[in-house]
C-alpha cells in the first residue's frame, strides 16, 4: 500500500506468472514536508542513502590514512554536504525511474495513491489531488512498512527531523543531537561524525536493543573514541527554536531516567531515531476484519504470510515478530508469489538471517546474540570462541589496534554447531554474507578449523580461533 519498502520483486513475480497486478504506492509527507519516489524506505530513505553516506565518511578516513602510505597533498580537504546529497539523490532518482520502467514492462498497473479498504475485496485509492478511484481484487498483499516515531513532546514535529528527512536535507545539519540508540541512530551518528560534524547521541537505556550487547557496547566505545559524545539515561522533554536558519539553532531540555537531573543543550539539528511504527492503523484493516497487534500495530500472520482474513497477506516490517529487513521482505514476497501462482510450496525461512549495522566500525551478525543463546541452550551447553584482530590496512596509519572483534557461539550438545556469528570490523557485511550460507548448511567449529583462511584478510580470523571465553586467556593480537 503506502510504501513498498523495495518489495516490488513480489509484484514483478506475480505479473510474470500471468496475473493482473496493481500497485498502490503513496508516501505521506513528513511534518517537514519530505516525500520521495517509487521504491519504498530502503531505496529512498533507508539502506541505499545510508550506505552511500557511510561510504562518504569512510572515504574521509581513507584520506587521513593515505598520508601514512605516502600520498602528499597540500590543499585543505573538506566535505561538501550539498554535493553529496545531490549525488545520492540523483542515484536514487535513477532507481525510482528504473522501478517505473520495470512495472510498465511487466504490464503492472501503478497508481501513486493512498489505499484504504472500504469493504471485502475492495479498496479506495486517493491520489495527491484528492481524486478517488475504487478497485477490487481477488488477493491483497500488505507491504506498507513503517515510519519513524516521534517523541510526543513540545517541539518534536515542529523542529526535529528523522531519517525520512536527513538523506535529502538541502543543507549541512551542523552540530547534531541524535536521539535514540537504534541501528538507525548509531549509523546516522556515525557517518555524520565521519563527515566532520559535532555529534551527540542521547540514549534512554541500552544501545542496539535486540542485538548482542557485548558487540553493541564495543560499537559505542569505538564511536566515543572517535569523537561522538554519548549522554546516557536521558530523554528529551522539550525542543525549542532559538534561531531560524539552515540550519537554525535549537535548545533541547531532557530529564534523567534515574533521577531528578535536568540536561539542557543547544544544537543546530535534532535527529529522532527512537523506533518506527507500522503503517497499518489507517488503511481500513478493521473494515474487513484483519487483526493487528494493538500494542505495536503489526500484523500477525501464519507461516505462509497469510493474515486471519484468507485473501489478505502481509510481508515485510509490518509482520508481528519477524525481522525488519528489506532482503527478508523481498524473499518473502518472491516466495509468496510463487506459492500463490507458481505451484510452489517453499516458505520463507526467518531463522539465521544475516544482517549488518553500518556504524563506523561495521557490525555483522547471523544467528543468536550471546544473551539469547544462553536463554535458549543454557550457558553450560555453549562454548564461545573469540578474538580481537587488527586489519592489515590499518597497521601503517597505526589506528584502532585490537579494536576489531570476532566471536562464534557454539552448541556443545550439537557437535559444536555455530548458533551465533558476530564480527566487528571493516566490510563486516561482506564477511557475514559468506559465512551466513555456511551457517545455513550447518556450520560447526570443526568445519571452521578445517577451512584454510585467505591471508591477509579480516575474515580469516574465523578459521584460526582457538581461545574460548571460559578460558579467560588474553585475545590481544600482536601482528599478522
Amino acid at each position: 500500500m503506502q510504501e513498498l519498502l523495495n518489495r516490488l520483486d513480489q509484484t514483478f513475480r506475480s505479473a510474470t506468472l500471468g496475473k493482473k497486478v496493481m500497485v498502490l504506492d503513496y508516501v505521506v509527507p513528513t511534518p517537514l514536508g519530505t516525500t520521495w519516489g517509487l521504491g519504498g524506505t530502503c531505496v529512498n530513505v533507508g539502506c541505499i542513502p545510508k550506505k552511500l553516506m557511510h561510504q562518504a565518511a569512510l572515504l574521509g578516513q581513507a584520506l587521513k590514512d593515505s598520508r601514512a602510505y605516502g600520498w602528499q597533498y597540500e590543499e585543505q580537504v573538506k566535505h561538501n554536504w550539498e554535493t553529496m546529497v545531490e549525488a545520492v539523490q540523483n542515484y536514487i532518482g535513477s532507481l525510482n525511474w528504473g522501478y517505473r520502467l520495470s512495472l510498465r514492462e511487466k504490464s503492472v498497473t501503478y497508481q501513486n495513491s493512498y489505499g484504504e479498504f472500504v469493504e471485502p475485496h475492495k479498496v479506495k485509492a486517493t491520489n495527491r489531488k484528492g481524486q478517488v478511484t475504487y478497485h477490487t481484487a481477488e488477493t491483497f498483499v500488505l507491504a506498507t512498512g513503517e515510519r519513524p516515531r516521534y517523541l510526543g513532546i513540545p517541539g518534536d514535529k515542529e523542529y526535529c527531523i528523522t531519517s525520512d528527512d536527513l538523506f535529502s536535507l538541502p543543507y549541512c545539519p551542523g552540530k547534531t543531537l541524535v536521539v535514540g540508540a537504534s541501528y538507525v541512530a548509531l549509523e546516522c551518528a556515525g557517518f555524520l561524525a565521519g563527515l566532520g560534524l559535532d555529534v551527540t547521541v542521547m540514549v534512554r537505556s541500552i544501545l542496539l536493543r535486540g542485538f548482542d550487547q557485548e558487540m553493541a557496547e564495543k560499537i559505542g566505545a569505538h564511536m566515543e573514541t572517535h569523537g561522538v559524545t554519548f549522554i546516557r539515561k536521558f530523554v528529551p522533554t522539550q525542543v525549542e527554536r532559538l534561531e531560524d536558519g539552515t540550519p537554525g539553532r535549537l535548545k533541547v531540555t531532557a530529564k534523567c531516567t534515574e533521577g531528578p537531573e535536568i540536561f539542557e543543550g543547544e544544537y543546530n539539528t535534532v535527529l529522532l531515531a527512537i523506533g518506527r511504527d507500522a503503517c497499518t492503523r489507517n488503511i481500513g484493516l478493521q473494515t474487513i476484519g484483519v487483526k493487528i497487534n494493538e500494542k505495536n500495530g503489526k500484523v500477525p500472520v501464519n507461516d505462509e504470510e497469510q493474515t486471519n482474513v484468507p485473501y489478505v497477506y502481509a510481508i515485510g516490517d509490518i509482520l508481528d515478530g519477524k525481522l525488519e529487513l528489506t532482503p527478508v521482505a523481498i524473499q518473502a514476497g518472491k516466495l509468496l508469489a510463487r506459492r500463490l501462482y507458481g505451484g510452489s510450496s517453499t516458505k520463507c525461512d526467518y531463522i539465521n538471517v544475516p544482517t549488518t549495522v553500518f556504524t563506523p566500525l561495521e557490525y555483522g551478525s547471523c544467528g543468536l546474540a550471546e544473551e539469547k543463546a544462553k536463554e535458549e541452550y543454557g550457558e553450560q551447553n555453549l562454548e564461545v570462541y573469540h578474538s580481537l584482530f587488527w586489519p592489515l590496512e590499518w597497521t601503517i596509519p597505526g589506528r584502532d589496534n585490537n579494536t576489531c572483534y570476532a566471536k562464534i557461539i557454539c552448541n556443545k550438545l550439537d557437535s559444536n554447531r555455530v548458533v551465533g556469528f558476530h564480527v566487528l570490523g571493516p566490510n563486516a557485511g561482506e564477511v557475514t554474507q559468506g559465512f551466513a550460507a555456511a551457517i545455513k548448511c550447518g556450520l560447526t567449529k570443526e568445519l571452521l578449523d578445517e577451512t584454510i583462511g585467505i591471508h591477509p584478510t579480516c575474515a580469516e580470523v574465523f578459521t584460526t580461533m582457538d581461545i574460548t571465553k571460559s578460558s579467560g586467556q588474553d585475545i590481544t593480537q600482536r601482528g599478522c
